[in-house]
């Protein structure tokens, strides 16, 4: 079980601006963070990096969020990596399907302030 000081965390989102957001809050919180801005750097970095939660947009260049879960999910050498899908899809569909492809969570990003990202994430990990 991490402790926040080590816990490391892809954030995949190609919005720099809110990547940005998220980062800063995350280390003020005292993690460790990395950043992808697309779906197959995503992959890589995962399988790469090995962080301890992915936070993951759908709507991503060159892969979407989806397919990022789906790939992960099927290389056993990463599949117990939580993820946290972090998107503006609110559709009920998107969710479900979301879950059902094996993300922990799904978090729309205007319902959550980061800090209440943060906690989510916190709370995934047990820490």
């Amino acid at each position: 079980m991490p402790s926040t000081e080590s816990a490391h965390i892809l954030i995949v989102e190609d919005d720099l601006f809110l990547a940005e957001i998220y980062q800063k809050k995350f280390e003020m919180e005292g993690f460790k963070v990395s950043m992808a801005n697309n779906g197959e750097k995503a992959i890589v970095d995962i399988k790469k990096k090995k962080p301890d939660l992915v936070l993951l947009d759908i709507l991503l260049p060159k892969l979407d969020g989806f397919s990022v879960l789906e790939a992960v999910k099927a290389d056993a050498s990463v599949k117990d990596i939580p993820i946290i899908l972090l998107t503006n899809l609110g559709q009920q569909d998107d969710v479900q399907r979301g879950l059902e492809k094996g993300a922990v969570d799904y978090l729309i990003k205007t319902h959550f302030k980061p800090s209440e990202v943060v906690d989510k994430v916190r709370k995934v990990l047990k820490i």
